[in-house]
């Protein structure tokens, strides 16, 4: 691929999805590199709270080691992150990068709070995974197609994914942080305003808007919010009425 080829690619990379990818692989190659020590680079709870290191939870979610066996795993996140981050950013958070990043960042926030109780050091698996799980969630009956030609709807991915992991990898644990934390963002955002009639509980703060205002065109086509299950009757009762998900020929 030409130098220009991949600099058309880049720039062609939506904005929120462009610096959490950037990120990832910036962090970790620099660590890699003996630029960054990677012990710095972990989350704990005694450096974060007691010793105020506060871009512990930050680096935590961007950095992951890629030197021996776990270089092929850093490669599957970057797909992953890129490939469903994008689809989610251009399709019902399109126009709304504000949108976007308040799910990041309350995602991230969930899972450090997490991290920081369960000892763990490295938050990419399950911010990644959490990002996957809303995307399939508004996509659920989408085809998606995994390793040695499987195919099957997107509702399966993250638990094929957390079954994969928990036989041939480290045990699924960081998958399934990652789809308790993706599931409650779309209970709270989606599910629970819908279609059990309740308040809206999560906002996305106005100052986002002020450094990301929302913008007109972009790229759809990846999906939108899951339609309302509540009787008709209450449809004039405030909430959106969102629209059917569109389905992908396949992954």
């Amino acid at each position: 691929m030409a130098s220009n080829d991949i600099g058309d690619w880049y720039r062609g990379i939506p904005q929120i999805t462009r610096y959490w990818f950037t990120g990832t692989v910036v962090v970790p190659v620099a660590a890699r590199l003996g630029l960054l020590n990677p012990f710095w680079l972990l989350l704990s709870f005694d450096h974060f709270i007691y010793k105020f290191q506060i871009w512990r939870p930050l680096t935590a979610a961007l950095y992951y080691p890629i030197s021996g066996p776990r270089g092929f795993h850093y490669l599957m996140n970057l797909y992953f992150l890129y490939s469903y981050s994008s689809r989610l950013e251009t399709g019902v958070f399109d126009g709304r990068p504000a949108d976007y990043l308040f799910m990041l960042l309350f995602n991230w926030i969930c899972l450090v709070i997490i991290g920081l109780a369960a000892e763990l050091m490295i938050l990419m698996d399950p911010l990644v995974l959490s990002v996957l799980y809303v995307w399939c969630q508004l996509n659920k009956d989408t085809v998606v197609q995994f390793w040695f030609g499987t195919r099957f709807k997107a509702m399966y991915l993250p638990w094929v994914l957390f079954a994969f992991n928990l036989i041939i990898g480290s045990g699924g644990m960081m998958e399934l942080f990652g789809i308790v934390v993706g599931h409650l963002y779309f209970f709270l955002m989606f599910k629970y305003p819908q279609d059990f009639g309740g308040t809206q509980l999560l906002g996305v703060p106005t100052f986002l808007y002020k450094y990301f205002p929302n913008r007109q065109g972009g790229v759809a086509g990846f999906g939108t919010a899951p339609s309302s299950r509540r009787p008709a009757n209450n449809a004039g009762g405030g909430r959106h009425n969102w629209g059917q998900g569109q389905q992908l020929g396949g992954n």
